[in-house]
């Protein structure tokens, strides 16, 4: 069987501390309290006396005459043992008008006793004493012992009880906030606004019902320091059910808080490792797709491309082609001009949606080599020189003699320079200028040290190698060119720039050589941009001289 605090108590021997400023009472009253069995530590006449043996001896009990010698009467001495040693105490005297005792039970005794004493009535108030001290204490432990804060208060709002959890959440120690309002002790606030928040207390005590607090609300303590909490509030009620006070259970929401934000977290990785998964699934479905789609619509256009190059060849032996104007045989030639630069137009087209797919997957072949611009570019530009002149277009290439090798692969390079040359010579009216430069230009690149405190070690001047290729006459518009390398994407009214109106057939590209060519630049670790103001449109082109690993 376990034992109750009241048993464990019985079976001890109860020291018992007699404070009488009559001698005579207090020997009859320490023979009465021996013969009853409890053990009488000392005897002291005075409030002063009763303070300090109180302290030394920490009797179970003491028996407290109000009327005593000095300055200190039996009621301010019970005060002050109350207050630091928590010593039960019943009150011994002969007095009993209103107001000694109002005043006694200021104090909160445990018993109040008219001399003179009968040895019945003085063994029953004990016990009653001991058993409600020990109950209390039970409880008091109790409370203490909580992971929880705990406050107690009465229909007025005193504080009449606070747990040392509650004193280290709040920064007010017990004997601080005994019988402050509330409000001085516990401010709340809302997380979000910093606005006030209705203590809980208040609403159990106007609603006189159980009162949770609501999410995201902050306690201030005594420093000015917040903490989040989560607390309930519940009115407490007397044996009639009357209404007496309220207490208020709360704690620091940070850890569940934390917790909370870590599952979120964790929930939320989750979801992003399924979408990633279900998107890699998707891409691969695509790629797959492109991949098939792209060889089977390769091979039947190749045979077509041959068949009219057969055909051309069948018509020319026979003379077909060479009859004189305004004979069928000029619809002839001209249907299958048509065909083949449909052919080839559909054949560029399968031909970038696999490239743009390598290099999305990240093998697209790359053979460098060393490239001598001042050499190669004029031979590149030599074709589309041919084409500005048949159009009057004035073509200009500088590029200086001293230019340091490109380590790039050449190939793309030829890609990406073919393809912004032939939209120039495309999209440039008549005595339109097409102008092409390459210089090396040097950016700021901060080199990063870990051990260096700073993290920065030095400015490092890094070169480039910077191609432009301007054509004037025609304005891209500003909220056109941020989409400009987008796939199948064209400027509205492209022939509004005093190009002649061309038959769709004749408005050659694939619509992907722009996205092809940013690909491919960045492929290269270099960077692309449009510019286009004052009749002028510039696509400038940054590649490193050496691509790095």
């Amino acid at each position: 069987m376990i034992s109750t605090p009241e048993n464990t108590q019985r079976k001890e021997i109860v020291r018992i501390l007699i404070v009488e400023d009559e001698y005579i009472l207090a020997i009859n009253l320490q023979e009465s309290l021996e013969s009853l069995g409890y053990f009488v530590l000392d005897i002291t006449d005075s409030a002063e006396g009763a303070i300090a043996r109180a302290s030394k001896l920490r009797p179970n009990l003491i028996l407290m005459d109000i009327r005593l010698r000095g300055e200190m009467d039996g009621i301010q001495a019970a005060e002050q043992i109350w207050h630091h040693l928590q010593i039960p105490i019943i009150y011994v005297t002969g007095h009993s008008d209103k107001n000694t005792v109002e005043r006694a039970t200021l104090t909160s005794p445990f018993g109040y006793i008219i001399k003179p004493i009968k040895e019945q009535e003085l063994y029953v108030a004990i016990q009653t004493a001991l058993n409600r001290y020990n109950r209390e204490q039970f409880l008091s432990s109790v409370l203490r012992g909580m992971g929880d804060g705990v406050i107690v208060v009465d229909t007025k709002l005193h504080i009449n009880y606070i747990n040392q959890v509650a004193e280290a959440l709040t920064g007010w120690r017990w004997n601080e906030a005994k019988d402050k309002i509330l409000t001085e002790v516990i401010k709340l606030i809302d997380e979000q606004t910093q606005f006030p928040v209705e203590n809980p207390i208040i609403a159990a005590l106007k609603q006189e019902t159980f009162i949770y607090l609501g999410s995201g609300v902050l306690l201030v303590a005594k420093d000015g320091t917040t903490i989040p909490i989560a607390d309930s509030a519940t009115p407490l009620r007397n044996n009639s059910g009357v209404i007496t006070g309220a207490v208020l259970v709360f704690r620091d929401d940070t850890q569940r808080r934390l917790a909370e934000e870590r599952n979120l977290a964790a929930e939320r990785a989750q979801q992003l490792e399924i979408q990633v998964a279900e998107l890699q699934r998707l891409n691969q479905l695509k790629e797959d797709f492109l991949a098939t789609t792209s060889h089977e619509m390769r091979t039947p256009l190749s045979n077509i491309k041959m068949a009219i190059s057969v055909l051309e060849n069948i018509l020319d032996r026979q003379g077909v082609l060479n009859l004189k104007a305004l004979s069928p045989s000029e619809s002839v030639a001209r249907y299958l001009t048509i065909l083949r630069d449909q052919c080839e137009q559909e054949l560029d087209l399968v031909d970038n949606l696999l490239h743009m797919r390598m290099i999305d997957a990240d093998v697209y072949p790359l053979e460098l080599t060393s490239i001598q611009l001042q050499n190669w570019l004029p031979h590149v530009a030599e074709y589309f020189q041919e084409r500005a002149q048949a159009r009057q277009q004035s073509f200009k290439v500088s590029v200086s003699p001293n230019l340091p090798p490109l380590v790039s692969d050449l190939a793309s390079l030829t890609e990406i320079i073919s393809e912004l040359l032939n939209n120039a010579c495309k999209y440039t009216p008549p005595d339109g200028e097409i102008a092409v430069d390459v210089q090396v230009i040097y950016t700021t690149k901060s080199l990063r040290n870990e051990d260096a405190e700073s993290g920065v070690l030095h400015n490092l001047q890094v070169p480039y190698f910077q191609i432009t290729i301007s054509n004037s006459g025609v304005i891209i518009p500003k909220q056109e060119q941020s989409r400009i390398f987008e796939p199948f994407y064209r400027v509205p009214q492209s022939d509004a720039y005093g190009n002649p109106k061309r038959e769709r057939w004749q408005q050659s590209g694939t619509g992907l050589g722009l996205t092809l060519a940013k690909k491919l630049v960045k492929y290269l670790q270099g960077t692309i941009e449009v510019t286009s103001s004052q009749g002028w449109t510039t696509f400038t082109v940054k590649l490193p001289l050496v691509i790095g690993d």
